[in-house]
């Protein structure tokens, strides 16, 4: 009889062919000049010297933690808000949490052409025509082609999609906070801040684990809003590292640099998500 793990072999093989063989290959192509056709040589760690040399690149990673800050904090801070919103006895509940979801299952590229006419230039169009109409005219902008304004305006975009789904996470763990729990604090005397801050939000570590953890990856990672909306711009404004490595390949056919650049940014994520998953683990042990 054959031993179980044997089961196994079908799916790793199809795993070993679609990802380790694809990750390996690029892995290699990252220290090579290749350009996507013909020979190509290898060049030791030049790529990985001229993505820092390389002002498109060196912006666009301070532009990807900013945007990942950005993200985490706001869109957390509103999904729980969002959560503890709901996670109450009002008749509308269910039909909220529905419409603050709804947003995340859009395709965030459907969102990015939304938002990009709320953003409209134009006096009279989108958000520039709703703040004329009650009398905030001079906080009139060019919200994408402003290189001050462009990255926020982007990051507000993706908060807005995700924050519901932020949400349904933070709303998942409050129904796991024990009735009882509450009402032995309000027994002793506590008030809502400090039912919340002592009972509540230490049972939440799980889930501002989870929230966290994918919030700060999609960040990182961030593409598809960002280059629908502003294509990186204006100038490298709006810049992240996933657009500098798809411009790099598919526009300017440098496949062995924008290898490098995406070696880096995995290695980044991975980085930076090892960290969080040591420090969000600890705060769950000692919640």
């Amino acid at each position: 009889m054959l031993p179980p793990w044997w089961f196994a072999v079908p799916a790793l093989l199809v795993y070993a062919v679609v990802v380790l063989y694809p990750t390996g290959t690029g892995v290699v192509y990252a220290f090579t000049d290749w350009t996507g056709i013909g020979d190509w040589s290898f060049v030791g760690f030049d790529n990985f010297t001229k993505l820092w040399d390389d002002d498109a690149a060196r912006g666009s990673v301070v532009n990807t933690l900013l945007l990942t800050i950005a993200i985490v904090l706001v869109q957390n801070g509103i999904g729980l808000l969002l959560a503890l919103g709901v996670h109450t006895h009002i008749k509308s509940r269910a039909l909220l949490r529905v419409i603050f979801f709804a947003p995340a299952v859009v395709s965030p590229v459907m969102v990015a052409f939304l938002w990009k006419y709320v953003y409209n230039p134009k006096p009279g169009e989108g958000l520039n025509g709703l703040l004329g109409a009650i009398g905030l005219g001079s906080w009139r902008q060019d919200w994408l082609g402003d290189p001050d304004l462009a990255l926020w305006s982007v990051a507000f975009m993706v908060v807005w999609q995700f924050a519901g789904y932020s949400m349904v996470i933070f709303l998942a763990g409050l129904e796991s906070v024990p009735d009882n729990l509450h009402e032995a604090a309000m027994i002793d005397g506590a008030g809502r801040w400090q039912r919340f801050r002592h009972v509540t939000w230490p049972l939440l570590a799980p889930a501002v684990t989870v929230n966290v953890m994918l919030s700060t990856i999609g960040g990182l990672k961030l593409f598809d809003q960002v280059y629908a909306a502003t294509n990186g711009g204006p100038g490298y404004a709006s810049e992240t590292l996933s657009t500098v490595l798809y411009k790099q390949a598919f526009v300017f056919g440098n496949y062995g640099y924008s290898t490098a650049i995406a070696l880096v940014l995995a290695l980044f994520v991975s980085a930076i998500s090892l960290v969080q998953v040591q420090l969000l683990r600890g705060r769950e042990v000692t919640a």
